[in-house]
C-alpha cells in the first residue's frame, strides 16, 4: 500500500448513482467516521468494486485520496449480510438502522462506538432469535446513550420496562442482545422508542415509514 493510500475498516451506509457508471458512497469507519467515496466506474461489470459497495457490506475498504475527499480502489467484504437481499422484513429494519447512523453522524466524526453498535444489531437481526421489534428498540435507545443524546425514560411504564431500558442504557455491547422481554413491556418499549423518535429526529425518514407501514 503507498503511503498515501488509507484503509479502512466499516460498512456501507447508502450510495447515490453519478453520472452513468459512479457511485458516490458513504461508509461509516472506524478510523474516519463517516466518509463520502466516490467509486469510478463502479456500476461497470467488469469493475472489481462491482458489489462490494452495496448497503449492508461490512469490510475494509482501500482508498486513494482525490480532491474533495477520497476515491474506492479495492474491498475486501468480510460481511455482505446477505439475508438482507432475502428477507424483506429483515431489510426494512436493516435499512432503518443504516439510515439512522447516518443521520446521528456528521463527517470525519469519531464514531466508533456507533459503528460496533450498528454492526451487532445487523448481526441480531441476522440471527433471527430475538423478536425484530426488540432488536429494533435496543438499537433505538443504544444509538442515542452512544451519541450522547438519550433524553431519559419521558413517561410513566411499567417497573420491567424501566429495568429493561435500564439494563439498554448501561450494559456492555456484548450483552445487549441477549434477552427477550414480555409482550406488555415490548408493547411498552415501542411506544418508548415512538415518543424518542417524535423528540429526536426531526426530518423525515424514508426507511422509518416503510418500517411503519408494517409493523413498527
Amino acid at each position: 500500500m503507498r503511503e498515501e493510500d488509507l484503509s479502512v475498516t466499516g460498512i456501507v451506509l447508502k450510495r447515490f448513482p453519478l453520472r452513468e457508471n459512479d457511485f458516490l458512497v458513504t461508509l461509516l469507519t472506524k478510523e474516519k467516521g463517516k466518509i463520502s467515496v466516490f467509486a469510478y466506474g463502479a456500476r461497470r461489470q467488469n469493475s472489481r468494486l462491482l458489489g462490494v459497495l452495496e448497503p449492508f457490506c461490512f469490510g475494509t475498504f482501500r482508498l486513494l485520496p482525490v480532491k474533495g475527499g477520497y476515491r474506492a480502489d479495492s474491498a475486501q467484504i468480510r460481511n455482505y449480510f446477505e439475508c438482507f437481499r432475502k428477507d424483506m422484513d429483515a431489510a426494512f429494519y436493516g435499512t432503518f438502522f443504516l439510515e439512522l447512523a447516518d443521520y446521528y453522524t456528521r463527517e470525519n466524526n469519531e464514531e466508533t462506538a456507533l459503528l460496533h453498535l450498528l454492526y451487532v444489531a445487523l448481526r441480531a437481526l441476522e440471527k433471527g432469535t430475538i423478536e425484530r421489534k426488540l432488536v429494533c428498540c435496543i438499537y433505538e435507545i443504544r444509538a442515542l446513550v452512544t451519541q450522547g443524546e438519550f433524553p431519559g425514560v419521558m413517561q410513566k411504564v411499567r417497573s420491567d420496562t424501566a429495568y429493561t431500558i435500564d439494563f439498554i442504557v448501561h450494559s456492555p455491547l456484548n450483552h445487549l442482545y441477549t434477552f427477550t422481554v414480555s409482550d406488555a413491556v415490548l408493547i411498552e418499549l415501542c411506544a418508548f422508542c415512538k415518543e424518542l423518535r417524535k423528540r429526536c429526529i426531526d426530518r423525515p425518514l424514508k426507511s422509518l415509514a416503510m418500517l411503519e407501514m408494517g409493523s413498527i
